[in-house]
């Protein structure tokens, strides 16, 4: 019975732990293989925030 138990828990440990890097493990296999990076996001946000005024914070 105690061997159940162990073979449940590795699985479910398994499970989850394969749902959770399977968006990481796509997004790097497609980022790779298609070769889209999220610089075009960056490059968009950078121009729609060009002329706004710096606020708060010290430099």
């Amino acid at each position: 019975m105690a061997g159940y138990f162990i073979d449940f828990a590795i699985a479910s440990a398994l499970i989850v732990v394969l749902t959770a890097l399977m968006g990481n493990i796509s997004n790097t296999i497609g980022e790779r293989l298609f070769g889209r990076k999220r610089e075009k996001h960056v490059e968009a946000s950078r121009r729609i925030q060009q002329g706004w005024k710096v606020v708060g914070g010290k430099k």
